[in-house]
């Protein structure tokens, strides 16, 4: 089928947006078309959000120098726009986009791209251009495709690999953040708060993942054995499922928002410039260790979670 090109660049100035909307509202959910102009018309990508909301798809197809083109869809029921959890859960290559625009997609990952861009003041478009680069590009030999995974098998891989990591680099980080408290903190107020702050998360991951290893990931386990041999689940002590993971979502908010405040002390993990070894080691360390902690939390809050929700679901109505 032929998709309808509109050349906006014959049109007159007053009557561009208005022909555009008036052909979106035009059609069906599931049809699209196709704007031909002169220049980025990223101004009516904002419009259309502003007076129709998130029920369209934009794509670029052409970005100048001369003439740009965008394909406009218009969704169908049950097509909402992905949330950014979603949108790395499909790809997880598509972390380092947010990361660059600074923009959570594990803790805020149940928010649409749209409006956490417009909370963070993010310019969506250029993130929707660089979003749609990765998807240009094939994917490494190394990635790993965690949405394909058993749940139990992503659960012992989160504890193997995350919980194990976390709890070698809290024993060096928190020697370290406490050195370099106690020489420097004097001329650098700001490393006491960062050490009281790590301490902190410290001890609040070291309960949560306890919590983990002990009560639900267990069950969740249990979930997946279940699901394969055909056999029902016994009912929980805890109620459903939903009931810790909302106190597992609500802890992970609770370390993203210390860990947030440790990256705005340390000016994005900035050491001044005449620092020394100890000082630039612990600035590096932190911000791998937030690194581990965006992947960690995604994989719980956006895969791990909801698959085992949906699955206790699954089995307790059979």
């Amino acid at each position: 089928m032929t998709i309808e090109i509109i050349d906006v660049t014959i049109l007159a100035p007053k009557l561009k947006h208005p022909t555009i909307f008036e052909k979106f509202d035009s059609i069906e959910k599931g049809e699209e078309f196709i704007i031909h102009n002169d220049h980025d018309p990223k101004p009516l990508y904002y419009q259309m959000i502003g007076e129709r909301g998130n029920v369209f798809k934009w794509e670029y197809l052409e970005e100048g120098p001369d003439f740009w083109k965008v394909k406009i869809s218009k969704l169908k029921d049950g097509d909402a726009e992905p949330t950014v959890g979603e949108l790395v859960k499909k790809d997880f290559r598509k972390a380092e986009v947010f990361k660059k625009y600074g923009i959570d997609f594990c803790c805020g990952g149940k928010k649409t791209l749209s409006k956490t861009c417009a909370e963070k003041g993010v310019d969506v478009v250029e993130v929707i251009k660089d979003l749609k680069a990765i998807d240009l590009v094939e994917t490494t030999l190394g990635s790993q495709d965690y949405n394909n995974w058993e749940i139990d098998f992503l659960a012992d891989y989160i504890v193997n690999t995350h919980h194990k990591y976390v709890t070698q680099a809290n024993l060096i980080l928190f020697e370290y953040t406490q050195k370099v408290a106690r020489v420097h903190g004097d001329r650098h107020p700001e490393v006491v708060e960062i050490a009281e702050i790590f301490m902190e998360v410290m001890n609040e991951l070291n309960c949560h993942m306890m919590k983990e290893e002990n009560m639900l990931f267990p069950y969740i386990k249990n979930l997946a054995i279940s699901k394969r041999v055909g056999k029902g689940v016994a009912p929980a002590g805890f109620g459903t499922v939903q009931n810790p993971i909302n106190m597992m979502e609500h802890e992970h908010e609770t370390v993203g928002e210390m860990f947030e405040k440790i990256k705005s002390l340390s000016d994005n993990f900035t050491p001044p410039s005449n620092a020394c070894t100890t000082y630039r080691v612990t600035y590096a360390k932190l911000k791998e260790y937030q690194d581990d902690l965006h992947q960690h939390i995604h994989l719980e809050n956006n895969i791990l979670f909801p698959k085992a929700i949906d699955i206790e679901k699954e089995l307790l109505n059979n």
